[in-house]
């Protein structure tokens, strides 16, 4: 099925693209330049489906393990300095969604939302340096008792112009269910605690609410 936040796109699109291809019948006299207008629109509208497709998950319900928020490749898998929330080291593990990914973000795991914050920025490439402190973003604090706290964050990127949040600040939030959605490509970085073994290296391609990234040691 196909994810709520791309209805209206979704519809605009088809009657933008009957409309065009109508008008190709009955307009365009060259047959091959008639084919050509209808196969482009027709392929237009195949990629706004499959970037909006929503494929149903079943993540068995685990707090030992994380599961990946969404689809993609692990970019990134270091030791670094989180500096807006938890001011201390972290295991940072980044994986970037082409156009071509699912776009759906997970609840990495459940437990209380403790932050959730937007922060409006630049739309730098997904994969540069500075995007996950430049780019427009939303912070999320999750808290359960084997992980304590971990943090998620969504990224813009150069096509990315728009990200969907739903945690909401003290609310109760499931592993695997639907945590937002970031239209049009983009990056989701994890801030683990240091005692967190990962499961993932970078280049790996993962599937987002059943593929366990990373567990408690």
């Amino acid at each position: 099925m196909f994810h709520k936040e791309g209805y209206r796109i979704i519809m605009n699109t088809f009657v933008l693209v009957a409309a065009i291809a109508i008008l190709a019948e009955y307009k365009i006299s060259v047959v091959w330049l008639k084919m050509l207008v209808q196969i482009t629109v027709l392929f237009l509208l195949v990629l706004v489906l499959q970037f909006f497709r929503n494929p149903k998950r079943t993540t068995p319900k685990n707090d030992k393990p994380l599961i990946a928020p969404v689809d993609g490749k692990v970019v990134i898998v270091e030791e670094v300095f989180e500096k807006e929330y938890f001011k201390d080291k972290r295991l940072q593990v980044s994986i970037f969604m082409s156009p071509l990914n699912v776009h759906v973000t997970r609840y990495t795991m459940s437990g209380v939302v403790n932050f959730s914050k937007y922060h409006p920025g630049k739309y730098l490439v997904a994969w540069h340096p500075k995007s996950s402190e430049l780019n427009e973003r939303t912070t999320i604090v999750l808290e359960n008792e084997t992980f304590g706290e971990i943090l998620y964050r969504q990224i813009a990127g150069a096509v990315a112009r728009r990200i969907v949040n739903y945690a909401e600040e003290g609310t109760q939030v499931t592993q695997g269910e639907d945590a937002g959605f970031i239209k049009f490509g983009s990056r989701v970085d994890l801030f683990l605690p240091l005692n967190t073994s990962i499961d993932v290296k970078v280049n790996d391609v993962v599937k987002g609410g059943v593929q366990t990234i990373a567990h408690f040691s």
